[in-house]
């Protein structure tokens, strides 16, 4: 083994007397160092985009949310309230109801969620920093909180007195409905802020006070439609949703952030295997140069290789030479790769040289498992293409 990689360092660091050789194995080695290079700053750019993606679904989403298994609502008595309140992992928690409702202003009318909240509602959940007009609702009134993309749609702005802002939600029971007073509960709503995140998220709720909603719905005092619970810095998940389904006796579906936007996470890890996929082909390809600069330099060592045979060398130890220098080859052509690579992420997390807008940089994530990913894919199909180029050493051909 000594002896192949002795002579696999000295075919890889010095010249060979035949220049196409140096030009296809130079050609091989800038091929893996681009490769490697730009597969991390591809990677570390999709990891970039996928936080900044999911910040505005985390700006809105809690880290557990406590939904029923069957209906719209379930009761949660003082005694849950209380174990809950104080179970070991959890920061704080919400009551919330929510449901599609229809909403009326100025001859407009829009269908969409009306969310109710109670007072814990902004300690579990950051969409009272994304305000940008107004002020978040006090309880124990019909003051709202509305979506950008809803005060566009029905051109509702806050404190309008002289246009009502109206709720109507369709009434529970059976029978003939003869007026409109038996078809819906129905609520005159005062908007004081506008919030922000995203344009679907601008255009989905409607914020207003757990007891309105309750009234509206026809709910009783103790029965929401969910829980929303903010846990505490680096605390076991699993171990809570355990808890959890135990204080529920296991009648409730409890996700968190990756469930509840599971078709955000799948599309983004799509997108990410895709790219992956399509620059490993990239740098596939790139390897066929390293395959032909070993053949290459295999035939014109030929007359060494049958030199070393004939005193003694076996078979597998020439092959074995040209498989350490590729396989070297593709090590450090890897290592450059990635050095240039952080290179670029680092300065562009520093200095943001590539924008999306005037006030936006393009987000890129520098992240140790990309490292590792990108230098394991150039270290295996390295060490591939280094395997069929050695295989070509036989007997056969030194005969």
């Amino acid at each position: 083994m000594n002896f192949s990689l002795y002579i696999a360092k000295r075919y890889l660091f010095s010249k060979s007397k035949n220049n196409a050789i140096n030009i296809i194995t130079g050609i091989a080695s800038v091929g893996i160092i681009v490769g490697a290079m730009a597969l991390f700053v591809v990677l570390s750019v999709f990891s970039g985009l996928r936080v900044f993606s999911l910040s505005f679904s985390n700006d809105f989403d809690p880290d557990l949310k406590v939904n029923p298994i069957s209906g719209k609502s379930f009761v949660i008595s003082p005694e849950q309230e209380s174990q809950l309140k104080s179970m070991e992992g959890v920061a704080s928690f919400s009551k919330v109801v929510e449901e599609r409702v229809l909403f009326f202003f100025d001859g407009k009318e829009q269908v969409t969620y009306l969310k109710g909240v109670d007072a814990n509602f902004t300690k579990t959940n950051v969409v009272d920093q994304n305000l940008i007009n107004g002020k978040w609702l006090e309880p124990n009134t019909v003051q709202v909180v509305i979506g950008y993309g809803i005060s566009e749609k029905l051109s509702l702005g806050l404190f309008d007195f002289n246009n009502p802002f109206e709720v109507y939600v369709p009434r529970k029971g059976k029978g003939v409905i003869e007026s409109e007073a038996e078809a819906f509960n129905k609520a005159k709503l005062i908007p004081i802020g506008i919030y922000a995140i995203s344009e679907d998220l601008d255009s989905k709720y409607v914020f207003c006070d757990l007891i309105l909603a309750q009234y509206l719905l026809e709910l009783k005092p103790n029965q929401i439609s969910g829980v929303e619970i903010k846990l505490k810095p680096n605390v076991d998940e699993a171990n809570v949703i355990e808890k959890l389904n135990t204080l529920f006796q296991n009648k409730v579906d409890i996700k968190n952030r990756a469930q509840q936007n599971a078709t955000l996470y799948k599309m983004l890890n799509t997108e990410n295997i895709a790219v992956y996929l399509i620059f490993t082909l990239v740098i596939i390809i790139a390897l066929f140069n390293l395959i032909g600069a070993l053949i290459m330099m295999v035939l014109d060592k030929k007359s060494n290789l049958k030199t070393l045979y004939n005193l003694g060398s076996e078979i597998k130890d020439l092959k074995r030479i040209f498989l350490l220098q590729g396989s070297l080859l593709s090590v450090f052509g890897g290592i450059i790769g990635l050095l240039l690579g952080i290179i670029i992420v680092v300065i562009q997390q520093q200095f943001s040289l590539v924008m999306i807008t005037e006030t936006l940089a393009y987000p890129v994530v520098f992240s140790v498992q990309n490292v590792l990913i990108v230098f394991l894919t150039i270290i295996s199909l390295g060490f591939i293409s280094s395997w069929i180029a050695s295989s070509r050493v036989s007997k056969k051909l030194l005969d």
